[in-house]
């Protein structure tokens, strides 16, 4: 490690939001249970009892055994089986990772284009401020779950079950993305419009420099702290929409395992008690999004001196 390197770390643990964080226990124990879900979930191949889209490892004989803690339960499995006799603590962790590169794709193509869309309306202004915002505005007026199911069902229809199986996963990031991306816009533009009056954009102007410059490396960086607390609240709702999607028949499907095909893979047994298909794998989906809008919260409250009061 350098010495700059060393001097960095050094100044941000000396930072206002070091100190904050480490003073806050939600906020501490946020991020630890998001960190442990996330590294279970992307360690899932070597932390899994069993692979679930491995075919020779499933037994038909073995579905719908409860917990291991419940009578009739197998030490084999912990969390039992679903229908398809899969170990139910293999599918929530291969299932918990496809949730999550879901939610963090969607957020990373919406805040693509919502900062896009936004430093040019702000910026530029104009017909390019109104025609922007009038297709955000238009957007918003539906139902963003509203706009993935048509579009899903659209895109499901046209390729086909077994191919949309396929590409499931890369179109309900573009779906969700696109979906998503006015919020985001429209928190850059109001930034933009308050920064774009300040006299370092001025004195860039003064000296020169082209409108691309200006937007991406001057007005930007000063924009980032919105965009950060915005994006943390979009991946939990990402995550809600997947799920959501999932459970209407128009997500991942069950041979592919995420939390909201588990929940609809499990909801048809409830009636018959097998509650714990689709009950364990919603408490983790709660888990998972409160934990991350906690973080948000937190995020939104240390970046706003107005709000904050650590």
């Amino acid at each position: 490690m350098t010495t700059a390197t060393v001097s960095r770390w050094a100044r941000f643990r000396e930072s206002f939001l070091w100190y904050s964080f480490w003073r806050d226990r939600v906020a501490v124990v946020s991020f630890l249970v998001f960190a442990l879900i996330t590294v279970a979930a992307f360690m899932s191949p070597l932390l899994a009892p069993a692979d679930p889209y491995d075919l020779t490892q499933i037994d038909i004989m073995n579905s719908e055994l409860p917990p291991a803690w419940m009578a009739g339960g197998d030490p084999e499995f912990p969390l039992g089986t679903d229908a398809q006799g899969r170990d139910l603590l293999s599918t929530i962790l291969y299932g918990t990772r496809v949730s999550l590169l879901i939610g963090f794709g969607a957020v990373i193509l919406q805040a693509t284009l919502g900062i896009l869309f936004g430093l040019l309306a702000g910026y530029l202004g104009g017909r390019v401020d109104s025609v922007l915002m009038r297709i955000a505005d238009v957007q918003l007026s539906f139902s963003t779950l509203m706009v993935a199911i048509i579009v899903g069902a659209v895109f499901k229809a046209s390729f086909g079950s077994l191919m949309f199986g396929e590409i499931a996963i890369y179109m309900l990031i573009l779906i969700i993305g696109v979906a998503e991306w006015p919020q985001i816009a429209r928190t850059v533009r109001a930034s933009v419009l308050a920064e774009k009056k300040k006299e370092y954009v001025d004195a860039a102007r003064v000296m020169g420099f082209r409108t691309k410059r200006i937007m991406f490396r001057h007005i930007l960086p000063n924009t980032l702290s919105p965009i950060f607390v915005i994006s943390t609240v979009q991946i939990g709702n990402a995550i809600i929409s997947e799920a959501a999607l999932s459970f209407l028949g128009l997500g991942m499907p069950e041979t592919q395992p995420s939390l909201g095909s588990l929940i609809k893979s499990g909801f048809d047994y409830i009636q018959s008690g097998s509650w714990w298909i689709t009950l364990i794998p919603g408490l983790v989906l709660v888990l998972l999004v409160l934990v991350i809008n906690l973080l948000g919260d937190w995020l939104r409250d240390v970046m706003n001196p107005r709000l904050y009061k650590g």
